[in-house]
């Protein structure tokens, strides 16, 4: 029983070793709006951007940005 255990602990341990798949100088692909779920991602931003500047409701969508909200 407690080479079970033993084994249980080393699998788990060994868990927390892994590298991350992608790079840090990858993760600029992963942001690229064409990896969006949505069907067209730049349309649908651009329908963010608007929504966002009508409702007044500037980042609740986690957009950035600031200042006056004029671009």
């Amino acid at each position: 029983m407690s080479r079970f255990i033993l084994l249980l602990l080393l699998a788990a341990s060994a868990g927390c070793s892994i590298q991350p798949w992608v790079k840090p100088y990858e993760r600029q692909n992963m942001a690229d709006p064409i990896m969006s779920f949505e069907r067209d991602p730049v349309a649908d931003t651009y329908t963010h951007h608007v929504y966002q500047a009508r409702e007044g409701a500037r980042g609740a969508e986690g957009g950035g940005g600031g200042g006056c909200g004029c671009n």
